[in-house]
């Protein structure tokens, strides 16, 4: 069963466009428990599959992206009193970690028949997804983006989410124009069985993103890894 969302407060009068972000934090907070079951390590069993993740191969930065203006050339804005900057809605389009080499295009992510996140395509070594009813990255809440560790045959984009230390910074390319750039807070791992969802999902007013592969140990009976990894990042 999900753990139980945080509380909210009665949004009272507030914009319409804050009480549908308290109804989305309600329904993925919902969600958490099982996008922690399902989602983004090994799809199937490989030669090596009991050993740790495979170290990250090199990425193409070859991506055809230009040169766009980061956030701090942005029309930043503030969600509320004491909150940080953050932009408006607009749907991410390219993910840029250079510490890790990872240059990859987004795929919208959505809660399948089970009730689960589907996690991205398992064929498709270069691809992050985004929980496209949430949160935009750079929009004020808490942004999701999932990647896999590996595939069956070879290293995934997040094969190397575990180096990010805090300090490290990476940037969003968005459809509006901009890159946003985020600072790294923390990288964790937890075990699949005692997730913190609501440390991970629970809404923010300032702006911020979730990183989430797997991590830990390959089960073979469960052909999953024990844990996830999050990597906890704010909007600069």
């Amino acid at each position: 069963m999900a753990a139980s969302p945080p509380a909210l407060p009665d949004p009272g009068p507030e914009p319409k466009r804050r009480r549908l972000r308290t109804v989305v934090t309600v329904l993925w907070a919902a969600a958490a428990l099982a996008l922690t079951v399902s989602m983004v390590g090994r799809h199937g069993e490989s030669p090596d599959a009991a050993g740790p993740p495979h170290v990250p191969s090199a990425v193409s930065a070859a991506s055809g992206v230009p040169d766009l203006p980061d956030t701090s050339a942005a029309p930043l804005r503030s969600a509320a009193p004491g909150a940080g900057p953050h932009l408006p809605p607009s749907r991410p389009v390219r993910l840029l970690i250079p510490k890790i080499s990872v240059d990859a295009p987004f795929t919208d992510l959505a809660i399948g028949p089970s009730g689960q996140l589907e996690p991205p395509p398992p064929d498709d070594t270069n691809l992050v997804g985004w929980y496209a009813k949430g949160h935009t990255p750079g929009e004020a809440g808490t942004a999701i983006i999932a990647g896999h560790v590996d595939t069956t045959t070879s290293p995934a984009v997040f094969a190397g989410l575990g180096e990010l230390k805090k300090g490290d910074r990476f940037q969003v390319v968005r459809a509006d124009g901009v890159k946003a750039t985020f600072a790294v807070d923390a990288a964790e791992s937890f075990d699949k069985d005692a997730f913190p969802s609501d440390r991970v999902y629970g809404d923010t007013e300032d702006a911020q993103v979730r990183l989430i592969t797997c991590s830990g140990s390959y089960d073979r009976q469960a052909r999953d890894y024990t844990e996830n990894l999050v990597v906890f990042a704010h909007l600069v």
